[in-house]
């Protein structure tokens, strides 16, 4: 094994240590591996949420660019790099909830599963069972949901960055004239990325609603 591989094993090793820590000691306080995915999936929702106001507010401020009519271009353009940057850190943010939507799901499904053993009661154990599967078939919608959400993410960021890069080093009527073309792929794509992610919102609702 490589130094590099035993690094990485090392570090997944490691996180999923604190994260087992985590889960035994929220346990001992009554909070339970469900309670968690229920409250993340709801952090989750609430990221998708928060990045569609953010990708809406980057879409007009790009109204505002290529519409420019005279004024200050110096405060439309600083405004435009202002709402990329805060949708870039939204983005990243919902990447971050649904990985920790992933970690709770997968150790929640393998606690559940391992459980099953337990039961001496066979047909408690069968409707258990059932319970496991019908949740896990919602929850591998809800990840698809989520992943593909999240997908939609990157070419909206390109395509912001790239303009977002091109008026820094070019900030005149020019330039403006130049990316005017650009306002209509940019539209498509901020329209399909607040759709996916209506989506994940409605998956989300759906899957809190189920485990509650």
């Amino acid at each position: 094994m490589t130094a590099k591989r035993c690094l990485l094993l090392l570090l997944c090793l490691g996180l999923w240590a604190c994260e087992s820590t985590y889960y035994n000691a929220m346990e001992k306080v009554g909070i339970h591996k469900r309670d968690i995915l229920v409250d993340r999936v709801e952090d989750a929702r609430d990221s998708q949420q928060d990045a569609q106001e953010e990708f809406r507010d980057a879409l007009s401020q790009f109204r505002s660019v290529v519409s420019f009519d005279g004024g200050d271009l110096e405060k439309l353009y600083d405004r435009l790099n202002a709402s990329y940057e805060d949708s870039a850190a939204a983005a990243d943010d919902i990447r971050e909830r649904i990985d920790a939507v992933e970690g709770v799901a997968e150790a929640l499904f393998e606690e559940w599963e391992e459980e099953l053993s337990l039961y001496s009661n066979a047909r408690l154990r069968a409707e258990s069972a059932s319970k496991l599967r019908e949740t896990q078939s919602r929850y591998r919608r809800l990840r698809d949901s989520l992943r593909r959400s999240e997908k939609s993410l990157d070419p909206v960021l390109a395509t912001l960055r790239d303009n977002v890069l091109y008026l820094k080093h070019n900030l005149n009527a020019s330039a403006i004239s130049a990316i005017k073309g650009e306002l209509t792929v940019i539209d498509r794509d901020v329209t399909a990325l607040i759709a996916r992610m209506d989506e994940a919102i409605s998956e989300s609702e759906g899957f809190i609603a189920q485990l509650r």
